[in-house]
């Protein structure tokens, strides 16, 4: 019983030792990114991210729920171009993603206000460049964070990196059709 007890207490401690070092260690400001070259030119997967409707074909999250509710609104492909999703699965929660800036064939940049599970507010830009015969695509996302969510962050980073990842992989495989 006493040898349970000892590495129950280390555990503990080690629990706190981590919450203190991410708290001191990890600014309040989190960026993620990822990158991927695909086998198509830069112009063919700009047709896929130009606009709200074109991103949400490859968007990983809409499939977090089938019936989700969205609603678009601004002109398609233009400053201001944005959407809004309603979910009752606290997985998708609520919230609006806009189109602030667009280069034409180089660069796609959003803002997200989320509503539910929590309250937030990121920024996005998908950046193309060329790479060889092909299209460098990196996505990033920029938040600022509360202090518990820096505790968070490994998960944080593990969870963006599958939602990237499989993102990507969806958007290359509508442009090497």
């Amino acid at each position: 019983m006493k040898t349970i007890l000892k590495i129950l207490g280390v555990i503990v401690l080690l629990l706190i030792a981590y919450t203190v070092i991410a708290l001191l260690t990890f600014g309040n400001s989190y960026h993620y990114e990822k990158s991927v070259v695909m086998n198509a030119p830069r112009e063919k997967v700009w047709q896929q991210i130009n606009s709200m409707k074109a991103f949400n074909q490859w968007n990983p999250w809409m499939k977090l729920d089938p019936n989700m509710r969205i609603v678009y609104s601004g002109s398609e492909g233009q400053i201001g171009d944005k959407y809004c999703w309603d979910s009752k699965n606290d997985d998708a929660g609520a919230g609006c993603q806009e189109i602030r800036d667009l280069v034409e064939n180089q660069k796609q940049k959003t803002e997200m206000i989320f509503q539910r599970p929590f309250a937030g507010q990121a920024t996005s830009e998908i950046i193309l460049s060329s790479e060889g015969n092909g299209t460098k695509v990196t996505w990033t996302m920029d938040t600022e964070q509360e202090a518990w969510m820096k505790i968070m962050r490994p998960m944080m980073d593990y969870q963006m990196g599958k939602s990237y990842e499989e993102g990507l992989n969806n958007l290359r495989n509508l442009v090497e059709k």
